[in-house]
């Protein structure tokens, strides 16, 4: 059989999209190949990622324009969310926690201040709050500190703890329920993927499949397929590893620290576990690995292929990794996964946040922490600030690091359109819809925030 789209990678970007397609469009050949036993055991899995819903409020390294786009995206995943309980009832999907950013001194105080005036239009019910009110929502920041160490947080009520391994199944089973002629393919590896004449050839260990139009969604994968069909040539990959320490319910909701502009990586933060009330997750760190996949050494011979083992590649990964900032970042990191020095090394860290937690209450969170695909422009010899699409004829590469489970939705509606033309608008997107369901859902939020006077207030 002969698909008009195949997507390759059931994470949640790659169900995202099949979502997409079979709510808003009219497409019905379309099948999802997904190499593992079910959706979202990889990167989207909760035990891979810090389970956050990225809305750029209290990501710091965001530039004022990447926080627009992220929020856009970010909405379309928290309406999806929060009309998925309403209709179903509690699932488990996510829970909703309080979040703040947290800084720690004068010059983080400064920059803080400073950030909230750049960004306080964007989100309306992010507060500016000091040592008094971070005390009251969350003591264990303030309790064992200096009591003359300069405090203040940006807060708000509208965090996300997402299990995004459960989305991935979400997606899947409402567009199931939408075309339930979708072609699932599970524990399906593909081996290669052929252009012949106007379509593609996508060989696997079950088959061959020909479609019209392909998307892969598939990580640092999707950089590798590319690369084989002769795209993406201009990249190179930084696998970035990060793990994660276990402590006790000492926060009662995220809690991030002020992030490095100049780094994709984020900075230490404390978050509740989405399962797990009881258990705070602190992390992650980073650290560089020859793995497209965490504990996956089979991914190794697929990491140098799409590495490049160049001498322009070596130099952009070297030009990156001599940056002072860069260069001591990634030291720091690889101590922490040190076992007789490392969790001490990280607890300093950690007390930035929670100052009188004990190391007896930390534990490394062993398995616990994916992969982030960092891509590094070799043109350029430096590192794309987020998610990365690769573009070529009537196919579509999606490399998504962080924040690309928050923006899988925003994603989806940029391939859907990119789709649409590969098929020559044989086939309708009822984008008016989408944009109803996911993203104008809440118009009249700050009519009503004004309404609850909680517009940036209290502001100190």
């Amino acid at each position: 059989m002969k698909y008009d789209v195949v997507i390759v990678g059931g994470g949640v970007s790659g169900t995202a999209l099949l979502y997409t397609l079979a709510r808003y469009t009219d497409i019905r050949n379309i099948a999802i190949i997904e190499k593992c036993c079910d959706f979202g055991l990889i990167n989207s899995s909760s035990r891979m990622n810090s389970q956050t819903l990225h809305f750029g409020d209290i990501e710091t390294n965001y530039s004022l324009e990447k926080a627009k786009r992220v929020k856009r995206s970010a909405d379309m995943v928290m309406n999806f969310l929060e009309t998925e309980k309403a209709v179903n009832g509690d699932e488990r999907l996510f829970v909703k926690v309080p979040k703040m950013i947290l800084a720690v001194g004068k010059e983080e105080t400064g920059k803080l201040r400073a950030r909230y005036e750049e960004i306080r239009e964007l989100f309306p019910r992010l507060r500016m709050i000091g040592k008094e009110d971070i005390a009251r929502l969350e003591p264990r920041i303030v309790v064992g500190r200096d009591p003359d160490q300069d405090l203040l947080a940006l807060f708000t009520r509208d965090g996300y703890t997402v299990d995004f391994g459960k989305l991935s199944h979400a997606f899947v089973d409402k567009a199931r329920q939408e075309n339930p002629d979708i072609s699932i393919n599970l524990s399906t590896r593909v081996l290669k993927v052929v252009r012949n004449g106007n379509e593609y050839d996508i060989l696997t260990d079950k088959g061959s499949f020909k479609s019209e139009t392909v998307v892969v969604a598939a990580g640092a994968h999707s950089l590798l397929l590319a690369k084989s069909l002769g795209y993406g040539k201009n990249y190179t990959i930084l696998s970035m590893a990060g793990s994660f320490y276990f402590g006790p319910a000492v926060l009662g909701g995220k809690v991030y620290t002020m992030q490095e502009p100049k780094l994709p990586f984020a900075a230490i933060h404390g978050d509740p576990e989405v399962h797990d009330r009881n258990t705070t997750r602190f992390g992650p760190t980073a650290k560089p690995i020859l793995l497209l996949e965490r504990y996956n050494a089979s991914t190794f011979t697929g990491y140098l292929k799409t590495c490049g083992l160049n001498i322009r590649s070596l130099i952009s990964l070297v030009k990156i990794a001599s940056d002072k900032i860069v260069f001591r970042f990634l030291l720091k990191n690889l101590i922490y996964d040190i076992p007789a020095i490392g969790k001490k090394a990280f607890l300093k860290e950690i007390r930035k946040i929670v100052p009188g937690i004990s190391g007896d209450e930390v534990k490394f969170a062993r398995k616990i922490g994916g992969t982030r695909p960092q891509v590094v422009n070799i043109n350029t010899g430096k590192l794309e600030m987020g998610e990365a699409k690769i573009r070529g004829e009537k196919i579509i590469f999606n490399v998504t690091p962080s924040p690309g489970a928050s923006t899988c939705l925003g994603n989806a509606f940029e391939d859907t359109l990119l789709l649409m033309g590969f098929l020559d608008n044989k086939y309708k997107f009822e984008r008016e819809l989408f944009e109803k369901e996911l993203i104008n859902r809440n118009e009249d939020v700050t009519d009503q925030i004004q309404r609850e006077n909680l517009i940036n207030s209290p502001v100190v």
